[in-house]
């Protein structure tokens, strides 16, 4: 019984986070965009939140990298 569970949730989770990776797909988010915090903070999250993103969900990270002194 709790080895059924575990391949339920495990179906699940895969496709809660694919549906997550068709949202950003959908939203151009790997097309070559420049590489920052934010946007891999942003494609990762939207994989994360997957379906809710089909409800208005549209979620962004804003964050920025300490420069080095000079």
């Amino acid at each position: 019984m709790r080895v059924r569970v575990r391949v339920i949730v495990g179906i699940l989770v895969i496709v809660w986070l694919a549906i997550g990776v068709a949202a950003a797909a959908q939203r151009d988010y790997f097309a070559g965009q420049p590489v920052s915090c934010a946007s891999v903070g942003t494609v990762a999250l939207t994989i994360v939140t997957g379906p809710l993103n089909y409800t208005g969900l549209n979620p962004k990270i804003a964050c920025e990298i300490p420069q080095p002194s000079q």
